[in-house]
């Protein structure tokens, strides 16, 4: 059966449990749009030139770890139904129940985890072919978002207007975002990179030190500072132990993303 049937609330339970895959549902469209826009303006350089910083990598990661972990809960509410209870299978198998909106929600899910967990492995691939894959993203945003719409227009008038708001007013609210806060503010954030030096400063220099121990070979640093971390086919991370000035703050955005923080700056001077 249909998961957007078993929508219609039967009892109090399934009222509580439709009322929550409609938020759940709701919040992973927002995730979405934040998702494909911040990765569009940083990719096209609008970020830099709203907030005059380049942006960082792990904040397009972090706002797509919140779409995939939103989507799955969304999924997972209708496995709680009681009245016209939703089967494992319902939720992985695309046209299990014949129902096309339900079909495209798993396709679009399940290829944005497979783009996620090809993020975390992709030191064992080419950069070129991985880039190719994960343009498989916008691929999976469409199915996501036909599934959305398809859904919003079963559901009523109501769910539409919702939905046509967060598509119309995401993009204009993360420009302005952009352009009011201050830059260090971003930065602080783990949006885009920290301000420069101040003038008449010499620029900061560090030195990189990596607890071996912590370091659980994830690739992130590599992401935020490839010029100074480098993953090697065997899994053993490189590093410059004193990048250059210009690459400063390049090294604190790959420290701040370190999911193990695992990575420590000493010794900053001017």
């Amino acid at each position: 059966m249909s998961p957007f049937a078993a929508l219609i609330p039967v009892s109090p339970h399934d009222t509580g449990i439709a009322e929550a895959a409609t938020l759940s549902g709701r919040l992973t469209y927002l995730c979405m749009c934040l998702t494909l826009c911040w990765g569009v303006l940083a990719a096209t350089g609008w970020v830099r030139r709203f907030s005059g910083r380049d942006a960082i990598r792990a904040g397009h990661v972090v706002l797509a770890a919140f779409t995939l972990a939103l989507g799955t809960l969304h999924g997972l509410t209708f496995l709680f139904l009681e009245d016209d209870p939703v089967g494992v299978a319902d939720l992985l198998l695309p046209f299990y129940n014949g129902t096309p909106r339900h079909a495209l929600g798993i396709a679009g899910l399940e290829l944005v985890i497979a783009v996620s967990v090809t993020a975390g492995l992709r030191r064992g691939a080419r950069e070129g072919r991985w880039l190719r894959f994960h343009q498989a993203g916008y691929l999976a945003i469409g199915l996501l978002a036909a599934h959305a719409w398809l859904g919003a227009i079963a559901s009523g008038h109501l769910a539409v207007v919702w939905l046509a708001g967060i598509t119309l007013i995401t993009p204009p609210v993360l420009l302005s975002v952009l352009r009011v806060l201050p830059a260090h503010v971003l930065a602080r954030a783990g949006l885009v990179t920290a301000p420069p030096e101040e003038p008449g400063l010499e620029p900061a220099t560090v030195r990189v030190d990596v607890d071996s121990q912590r370091c659980h070979a994830y690739g992130v640093c590599q992401s935020e500072a490839p010029q100074v971390f480098q993953l090697g086919q065997d899994g053993q991370l490189a590093y410059e132990k004193r990048p250059e000035a210009q690459l400063v703050p390049h090294v604190q955005a790959a420290a701040r993303a370190c999911p193990m923080r695992a990575i420590h700056l000493l010794g900053a001077t001017r």
